[in-house]
Formats: C-alpha cells, structure tokens, sequence
C-alpha cells in the first residue's frame, strides 16, 4: 500500500508537469512552423530528427543504468551504488565518443547521395546537423544523471526541469519570429546551448543532493560491475540503435520519394504523439523504480503486479486522450496550426493507433531488463526492426501513398508484443493466457465501448465546437466507470478503493 501511495503520488506530480508542458509544447510547435514555413520545418525535422531519435538511446541507457542502481537500492547496497554510478559514468563517455564517430560519418554519406535537400538550404541543413551532434553529446552524457533522480524516485525536480525546458523552447520560438538571422539557423544553435544548460543543472543538482554521486574512479570503480554493466548496456543499444534507424529511416523515405514537405506533416504527427504519450509514459517512470528494486528485493510477486498494473493503468491514460483526438483530429488540428501540412491528419490517426496497441506491451520490458537476462529478447526484437522500412520502400517503388509506411507499421507493433511476451513468459513466468485475458481483452473491450459512447454526440450534434466539448465530457465520464468495472481486476478494485480513500481523508483532514 505504502508503495502504491508512492507511485500515485509521483504520477500526480508528472500529471502536473504533462499539463504545464504539453500546452506549451504544442504552441511552441505552431510558432516554430509559422517561423520557419512548412518546408524549412520539415527540413530541420528531417536533418535535426536524429535527435529525438536517440531520444530512444538515451532513454535506453537511462532505464539501463537506473535498473542497476534500483537493484541495488532494493538490497541496501549504497558501495555497490556509488560503484554504478562512476561505472556509468565511464560507460557513458565511451558510449557518446562511438555515437559522435557514427553520426559524423553517416552525416557525411547521407548529405553526400542520401538526404533530398534543395541546393540553397544544404549548408544551413549540414550546420543544423552540427548542432544536432553538441545536443547529443550532452544528452548522452546526462544519462547517468537522469538516471539517479529516476531511480530515487525524486519526480518533483523532474517535473521542475521538464517544465524549464519546455519554457526555454517557448522562449526560443518567440525569439527566432522576430529575429532577422536565418530563422533555421538560429533554431538548431539556440536548442544545442540549451541542451548544455540542462546537463549542467542536473550534475549540480544529483552532487549537491545525492550521496552516491560522486565521482572518485579509483576508489568506487569496479571492473566486475563494469564487465556486467557493458555486457547488459551493450545488448541493451543494439536494440536502441535499431530503434534509431528505423525511427529515422521512415524520415528519410517518405524524404525520398515524397519531400521534405511530406516530412513537416510526420514531424507534426510525432508532436502530436510524443505530446499525447506524456501522461502514459510519465506512470512507466513512477512505477519502473518499483520494478526495479523489487527485483533487486527478491520480490518477483511485486514485481508482476507492478507490471500488470502498470499495462493497464498506462494503457487507460493514452486510451482517455486519444480518443477524442482520433475522433476529431481534423478539428484539433486546425485550432493548433493554422495551415495543417498534407497527410497530417492520417498519419496522425494512425501513429495514435499504433501507440494504443504498444502501450498494452511496453510496461513488460522494464521487467524483462529488471530480471537482467535481455541478450534473447534483444536479438528476436533487433532482428525485425528494420522489416518495415524494406516492406515501405517496396511499397512507395510501386506508386503507394505516403501513410503506407504507418499501416505497415501497426502490423509491426503487433508482431514485436508478441516477442514480448513469448520472452516474459521465458525469463518471468508470465501466463501469457492470463496476461490476454486480465490485460489485453479488458482494454480492447474497454476501448471499444469509450469510443462508442464518443461517437453518439460526434453524430448527434451539429455545432463543431458543442459537439467537441460535450464529446469530451462523455468521454472522461464514460471512461471513469468503464476503466473501473471492466479494466480493472477484482484486487486491482480494492487497491485502487484503498488508495482513493486513503489520498482523500488526507486532504480532508
């Protein structure tokens, strides 16, 4: 219960930060679009998109390097912890000299023969991906970091910092409107210093408040943590750089045959995603600690409720927001943006769509890592990454449309839970009968009777703005009851009964 009442309120807190963060990222987004013009969006998203990209690296590592320092938090080990953290931080700056190499070598080939850029933006394009390369420096860099205050569970200054970034973004996309150097240009410089800003805030604030984090390798680096950790780490970013590529490569196709002003309406449909997934992936974060030190405890029993609980209740918040957005994306759209890039709106819907079926899933990884044998799953899911990409190439030879490459994708994400649960089944005994029925089915029923509930006033209702606002009200309302009576098991009700009661006759008092 103790744990439960810890989780929630660390999921409260990131609720807050999704609020504050999510409204200004989404403005931001329409100031930086107006700012630039569709092609000099698309063409930043296209050249620069590498670094959300290894948005997938970093977070990776990070959830690499806090299962290690949970494990150990979870046996009262503070030496070993203190040994992980410098450990990390060698790991880390060999990690980020290898990544730099790559980079600059596969900038070099894709400007060279690869990448579709008009002549008279190439050079500003090749400086954007400069500074895309000093943002991944630092970003890799403050992994260790980012690491120690997940694994502590200290949401606030997590939520503090998310909240400073996105202000810094906004404060950018004011700046670069009015300026008269070349708007792209100045952009890429603006968001590379304040990547450095954001390393140098978390290294003060993880030594000025953290006991394990100091940096002293003679006294607490240990080769045996480093074998075991490189070893780990090492399967863990071939699944990151396949992740990666295959995320940038769908960039550079749809760049090949379609144009960087196709790429603007897949950079806006990865905001759109990225924005609606905060909540979701902020209640992964709150409950991969406990994951983690559960393990680390011994405590395998914890650790699957955890897991299947955190399945459901993940699965719930993406479920409550992509509906209404699924349902009226062209008119969210067109309050958002003020010229809405073509294909926008479908790949949008069919990104929401894909992320609904993953979600279901992609709370088991954590557990798998946690039980610490990754090499098998690694493998199988490394193995399939880049079949999507071949599957869009040969589709978009034969004259398909750009949202190919989405569907396609869908039918991946199917393929790669599969993976995930034959291997949570290998490594952690987990019934996969079981997993279906208590997760899956309930969520899918679930789904289906919100999304019905949404679309009466949708096609009763005349007035865009009525039928949005009352869509919404029936949706949360709608969701309440269904996520409760049909989403969650009989224990799972009386846990959830037990915290509620518990979080309001504390705030009555």
């Amino acid at each position: 219960m103790h744990q439960a009442k810890r989780v929630a309120k660390n999921t409260g807190i990131l609720y807050g930060r999704m609020l504050v963060t999510v409204f200004i990222s989404l403005y931001t987004t329409r100031l930086v679009l107006n700012a630039l013009g569709a092609a000099d969006f698309g063409l930043f998203n296209l050249v620069a998109g590498l670094i959300a990209m290894l948005g997938f690296l970093n977070a990776s590592m990070a959830g690499a390097t806090q299962r290690f320092i949970s494990y150990a938090q979870g046996a009262n080990d503070l030496k070993n912890v203190k040994s992980i953290f410098n450990v990390s931080i060698v790991l880390h700056l060999i990690i980020v000299v290898l990544v730099i190499i790559f980079l600059e070598i596969t900038g070099y080939i894709f400007f060279k023969s690869v990448l579709n850029i008009l002549p008279a933006r190439l050079e500003t394009a090749k400086l954007i991906y400069q500074f895309m390369v000093i943002s991944t420096f630092f970003a890799i860099i403050s992994v260790p970091y980012e690491a120690v205050i997940t694994s502590f569970e200290n949401m606030t200054f997590y939520a503090f910092l998310g909240i400073f970034e996105s202000v810094c973004k906004l404060a950018i996309a004011y700046f670069i409107t009015f300026s008269s150097i070349d708007h792209l240009y100045l952009y890429g410089l603006l968001i590379a210093i304040l990547s450095f800003f954001l390393y140098l805030i978390r290294i003060i604030y993880c030594h000025k408040n953290y006991e394990c984090c100091v940096i002293n390798f003679k006294k607490y680096f240990d080769i045996h943590s480093f074998k075991k950790m490189t070893n780990f780490a090492s399967w863990s970013l071939l699944s990151s750089a396949g992740s990666i590529l295959s995320n940038y490569g769908q960039g550079i196709i749809i760049n090949l045959f379609f144009g960087t002003i196709v790429n603007a309406a897949q950079a806006v449909a990865n905001q759109v995603s990225g924005q609606l997934s905060v909540l979701s992936t902020s209640v992964l974060k709150a409950i991969n600690p406990v994951i983690g030190k559960s393990e680390g405890a011994g405590n395998r029993e914890l650790l699957m409720k955890a897991t299947i609980l955190g399945s459901k209740v993940s699965f719930f918040l993406l479920m409550v927001v992509h509906i209404p957005f699924l349902i009226f994306m062209p008119l969210l759209l067109n309050i958002w943006l003020k010229n809405i890039p073509e294909y926008a709106i479908v790949f949008c819907r069919l990104l929401l769509i894909r992320n609904l079926i993953e979600q279901l899933f992609i709370p088991v990884v954590p557990s798998i890592y946690a039980q610490g044998n990754i090499k098998g799953y690694q493998i199988a899911s490394s193995a399939i990454m880049f079949l999507p990409l071949i599957i869009s190439y040969l589709f978009f030879k034969f004259g398909y449309p750009p949202q190919t490459l989405y569907v396609i994708y869908i039918f991946y994400s199917i393929f790669a839970s599969i993976i995930i649960l034959y291997f949570a089944n290998k490594n952690l005994n987990l019934s996969i009968k079981s997993f279906l029925n208590n997760v899956v089915f309930r969520c899918i029923i679930s789904f289906i009777i919100v999304f019905i509930a949404v679309l009466v006033p949708y096609s009763l209702i005349g007035d865009e703005i009525i039928r949005l606002v009352s869509s919404v009200v029936i949706n949360v309302i709608v969701f309440l009851f269904v996520a409760y009576y049909v989403g969650l098991s009989v224990n799972e009700k009386e846990i959830f009964t037990k915290l509620f009661n518990s979080i309001f006759q504390k705030y009555l008092k």
